[in-house]
């Protein structure tokens, strides 16, 4: 029953009995815990941890763990959610499945299940952490470029020769060399192979001009 590696969990339950049970079990497991009784004491006092596990009960008073979980998205905190429920609607679990929780379990529940859940979470956050400090990095160096290496940043991509790029933005040759140069090198890549490695799957359009 022991997780693998320990992380941080939040547990919103407005029950006591089950949110004190909880918080008290998973912290002698070494995680560290918060325990809320409503989703606005949740939303007022938490910080976004990394990385992170919350697991959410589906219905409480005045918000539910599913408005919850909608709330979170428009704040921009992606953090795993594992739902727990005593009685849910089935239009209850639908809108919590479209939100991709890792996992739904019903009350009473095997600890071992939790555990296994919440592991799963924990590596999910892990993953995202390392994407959101990746694309921050790209984000850094691509505000460097000047706005004509912002066009020749995509052409190189493409795999557009230094005559092709030049062709594209009606810039001579040597010009388009100098800009191809001064790419890689604010982006920190030796080599462009390296830059489509860096910028592998990456939405160029949303980073902005």
């Amino acid at each position: 029953m022991n997780p693998s590696h320990c992380g941080h969990v939040y547990v919103v339950d407005d029950n006591p009995d089950i949110r004190f049970y909880l918080t008290d079990l998973l912290r002698q497991m070494g995680y560290s815990i918060e325990g809320y009784d409503s989703a606005q004491a949740f939303l007022q006092n938490s910080f976004d941890i990394f990385p992170a596990v919350l697991v959410l009960d589906v219905r409480m008073p005045n918000m539910s763990g599913v408005e919850l979980q909608d709330k979170m998205k428009t704040l921009g905190r992606y953090t795993p959610i594992v739902f727990i429920s005593g009685e849910s609607q089935s239009e209850e679990i639908i809108r919590a499945m479209k939100g991709q929780p890792i996992e739904f379990l019903w009350k009473p529940f095997q600890i071992q299940d939790l555990i296994d859940a919440i592991e799963r979470g924990l590596a999910v956050d892990s993953l995202n952490r390392q994407s959101f400090i990746q694309k921050n990095e790209i984000r850094r160096k691509w505000v460097s470029l000047s706005s004509r290496e912002r066009e020749v940043f995509p052409l190189m991509l493409e795999g557009h020769t230094n005559k092709g790029i030049a062709e594209r933005l009606d810039i001579l040759p040597d010009t388009a060399k100098k800009h191809r140069a001064n790419v890689l090198q604010k982006m920190e890549t030796p080599h462009l192979s390296d830059l489509m490695a860096l910028c592998k799957g990456l939405d160029l359009k949303a980073m902005g001009s």
